[in-house]
């Protein structure tokens, strides 16, 4: 090579300039000058490089680097390249700087330094949700519905959630200083807290109306699937008269694929619980359930809404195929895509779309989703309202097999969570679908009949192989 530390920097860039442009060039014209029998156009998997569409970067790139009116580095310049690259695929690939793996890390492992507070948003200000239990958070007297107006003296207004969250995350035991707006209180409130290490607590499993189980999992973190199975099994030895169960995946954004399997299988005794299909030899996948329910065939009412997205869509569709659950709520989002975290150095990764995922009976969820067996339009006020859009709104998103792609989702309230439960409408109903379920199998046991714990019900979306 004649790019030698030895040069100057500027003899250095010139030079190399140089010779990529004329790199193209001298391969272009080799290219052109072989005998060529018959003209034919390389497809896609032949592995070739379009040489004009190089020759025409290489070219955009030293306008660039020359003319832009401050300098940036060649090593800048090469990362914005491979940002716009993977942006353009579709809204879920993207590449991942050291800070975004980092966050990307601590949230599927459900444990970072930060002040453990669950915020969102709320008409374009960051909203407290409420502060996790023996958080710092919650000890320095943040309370639910503050708005967080300034982080260590930068003004939150026009920031996104993201911005805040990677301004409160940081390392055990260094401040932080956070202002807050108090509804009632004329003056902002100023805290000087101190980061732990905070462990997001992703599986809620409570007892609810005397004999029933209010389930709620927050997102799909790594160890979710273990973190389900045991506090079910102990909670249902601490109940043992429990007559039903309530999942709620409403505004589960999703997560770790593999703890979506753990927790649909948790239900089944066998079969498919979701399949992936892509170009990839490792991406196309079959997940079957392993024997034994460890509800043991308790009935089972599962409720979603336009939050719930991917890893809950999994759960939500293999249920609802093998008619182990009555889905009750509104129409998730319709993310039916898998995305793989492909690291490329030590700090850095790139997360890359990789296969679409489908439900056991064939179905595709991509920019469709799960229809509800049985449709629950929220009534209750919760924490804000969510923007209308679905998989099927997102520029650039992948389409479904069918062409069906459905979008402009009504979205409903946030979930009420906490000792508020059951002021919960949809709850209220998914209980009162259970005990009606009891009734009916107590009925059909008396009369001699076979008793069924979950009637089948007809899917509001017919399922077709695909």
């Amino acid at each position: 090579m004649l790019c030698l530390s030895k040069l100057t920097p500027s003899t250095n860039k010139k030079l190399c300039t140089f010779l990529l442009l004329n790199l193209f060039a001298f391969v272009s014209v080799a290219s052109s000058a072989a005998p060529v029998e018959k003209k034919k156009v390389p497809a896609v998997n032949e592995g070739l490089l379009p040489l004009d569409e190089l020759r025409t970067f290489t070219r955009a790139y030293d306008h660039v680097r020359t003319s832009y009116v401050e300098e940036i580095s060649d090593s800048k310049m090469l990362e914005y390249a491979i940002k716009g690259m993977i942006a353009e695929l579709d809204p879920h690939s993207a590449y991942l700087d050291k800070e975004a793996y980092a966050e990307l890390q601590a949230t599927t492992s459900g444990e970072f330094g930060g002040v453990g507070l669950e915020v969102g948003m709320d008409d374009g200000a960051i909203k407290v949700i409420t502060p996790l239990d023996g958080s710092p958070s919650q000890k320095a007297g943040v309370k639910p519905g503050d708005i967080i107006v300034r982080i260590d003296d930068q003004p939150m207004k026009g920031k996104s959630l993201t911005d805040g969250t990677r301004l409160m995350r940081g390392p055990k035991d260094t401040p932080i200083k956070i202002s807050l707006q108090r509804k009632g209180v004329d003056d902002p409130i100023d805290l000087v807290i101190m980061r732990d290490l905070i462990h997001v607590q992703s599986v809620i499993v409570k007892p609810v109306a005397d004999e029933y189980l209010y389930i709620r999992i927050a997102q799909f973190q790594t160890n979710t699937g273990l973190d389900f199975s045991e506090r079910l099994r102990e909670s249902l030895k601490t109940y043992p008269k429990t007559k039903g169960l309530v999942l709620d995946l409403r505004n589960n954004p999703g997560g770790v694929l593999q703890a979506s399997v753990d927790v649909a299988d948790a239900f089944l005794d066998s079969g498919t619980v979701v399949y992936t299909k892509g170009r990839m030899e490792n991406s196309s996948v079959n997940y079957t359930a392993n024997a034994g329910d460890i509800s043991n065939g308790l009935p089972l009412v599962t409720l979603i809404n336009s939050g719930s997205a991917s890893a809950s869509e999994i759960v939500a569709g293999a249920l609802q195929d093998h008619k182990r659950s009555i889905i009750m709520g509104t129409r998730s989002f319709g993310k039916g895509s898998v995305q793989t975290v492909i690291p490329i150095t030590e700090d850095r990764a790139i997360k890359l779309t990789t296969a679409l995922y489908y439900t056991p009976n064939g179905r595709s969820i991509q920019a469709k989703g799960i229809e509800p067996d049985v449709r629950l339009e929220k009534m209750s006020t919760g924490v804000g309202q969510k923007a209308a859009i679905a998989e099927a709104d997102l520029a650039g998103h992948l389409k479904s097999k069918d062409g069906q792609d459905i979008g402009s989702i009504t979205r409903e309230r946030e979930a009420v969570m906490g000792d508020d439960i059951l002021k919960d409408n949809q709850v209220l109903d998914a209980i009162n679908l259970l005990k009606g379920l009891h009734i009916l199998g107590q009925q059909t046991t008396a009369t001699g009949e076979e008793s069924k714990t979950t009637p089948a019900i007809t899917p509001a979306i017919e399922s077709k192989p695909q």
